[in-house]
């Protein structure tokens, strides 16, 4: 594991300090399955625990835009979201954030429901205006990922995310030929695919895999490292199933508290895990490619049945 930075430690430090009442960190206790940052638990001299991020190669305003998506996502007061405390990060040094820790626990038997139920609510909170994306750009993974305030959802998802990582995996050499032809002739569609898309946006947590939600000590879910921004909830519910672990339970509460809308199952679920499977080969390379190939054919094909 990786040490913590002299740099982060002294800076975190001084954010939890004030005058007259001198923080320290008294122990540090790194924490794996983190594919992009380094993260750890940390206690300080007024035993209070928390938990750090840093990283050497992510700037600052990463760190700034997940903090960011941790209040929205808090404010809603639907779901456990841990709170961000601090964060920062100099020219040539690490940045870094810290949060309130919250202690994994064992599921509770509802979790499932409480999470399907807690889902769905966030999604059916209807926002503020009408328009899509965010009032800030963030990133998905490590990739930097484009929230323009707009009216419409097609563009958004066709010029905001679809686009863009296509862009980049051509110029990393995948997605080329058959590849480019089969994402572009969906891109072509997306009026027809999202023309039945609810016009109020709803706030997505924007990357939710299992990975990004737990049980915490009281047995309910906890969610992290949002990629946030003004959508249509089936976003989320489809990255849901991209990679699985989520129980049938969560998708049965979700259904009943919303509904979910016509053509998800036959082509606007594929038409969102497009872009995760796209983020997949840009961050991690060829071995989801196949895969992104053949999610952009089936909702085609679906599409013009």
């Amino acid at each position: 594991m990786v040490a913590l930075p002299d740099s982060v430690r002294a800076a975190v430090e001084a954010s939890l300090s004030r005058p007259g009442r001198e923080v320290r960190l008294r122990s540090v206790e790194p924490v794996g399955g983190g594919c992009v940052n380094h993260g750890a638990r940390v206690a300080s001299t007024e035993n209070r625990s928390y938990f750090l991020k840093w990283s050497g190669s992510a700037s600052p305003e990463l760190f700034e835009a997940e903090a960011d998506g941790l209040e929205a996502l808090r404010s809603a007061r639907l779901l456990r979201v841990p709170e961000p405390i601090a964060h920062g990060g100099s020219a040539g040094g690490p940045a870094w954030l810290l949060m309130e820790h919250v202690p994994k626990g064992v599921a509770d038997p509802r979790y499932d429901v409480h999470l399907g139920h807690g889902l769905a609510r966030l999604h059916a909170s209807t926002a503020e205006g009408d328009r899509y994306g965010w009032h800030r750009n963030n990133w998905i993974g490590s990739l930097p990922q484009s929230n323009p305030s707009i009216r419409s959802w097609t563009e958004l998802w066709r010029g905001h995310r679809l686009n863009p990582q296509l862009r980049l995996a051509r110029e990393r050499g995948y997605l080329v030929g058959e590849g480019t032809r089969a994402v572009e002739a969906l891109m072509e569609l997306l009026g027809e695919a999202l023309a039945d898309v609810d016009a109020a946006p709803h706030l997505l947590h924007g990357d939710l895999w299992s990975g990004n939600v737990y049980p915490g000590a009281d047995g309910m879910p906890v969610l992290i490292d949002p990629a946030v921004y003004l959508g249509h909830g089936e976003v989320d519910l489809a990255m849901t199933e991209l990679f699985g672990g989520f129980d049938a339970q969560f998708y049965a509460a979700y259904e009943e508290a919303v509904g979910i809308g016509p053509g998800y199952h036959a082509f606007r679920r594929d038409v969102y895990q497009l872009y995760y499977l796209l983020v997949h080969v840009n961050l991690f390379g060829g071995g989801y490619e196949a895969a992104a190939i053949r999610t952009a054919l089936r909702a085609v094909s679906a599409l013009r049945s």
